[in-house]
């Protein structure tokens, strides 16, 4: 699985590969837009960005089980705190 810093992830924001970070994994909704119960509005804002705290906010655990497999593209680069 590749791994990704948060400025990679911060350059996958449109309709081909929208990238998003929640805890450490890093996910590519870009095919989900379509089916998110909350519209794709939101995902779009989110786009590029650590979706985390949003994401815990209105989902529970097994919505990620459910869905986070089949939309994962990699986990978080560990990058030197300066």
């Amino acid at each position: 699985m590749s791994q990704f810093t948060k400025a990679e992830v911060a350059q996958h924001k449109d309709e081909k590969s929208m990238f998003i970070i929640i805890d450490d994994g890093v996910y590519d909704v870009a095919g989900f837009l379509d089916d998110h119960p909350g519209g794709a509005k939101i995902l779009k804002r989110m786009a590029g960005k650590d979706a985390t705290k949003q994401f815990w906010k209105y989902h529970g655990k097994s919505v990620l089980e459910k869905y986070g497999p089949n939309l994962k593209v990699g986990t978080l680069k560990e990058e030197a705190k300066l």
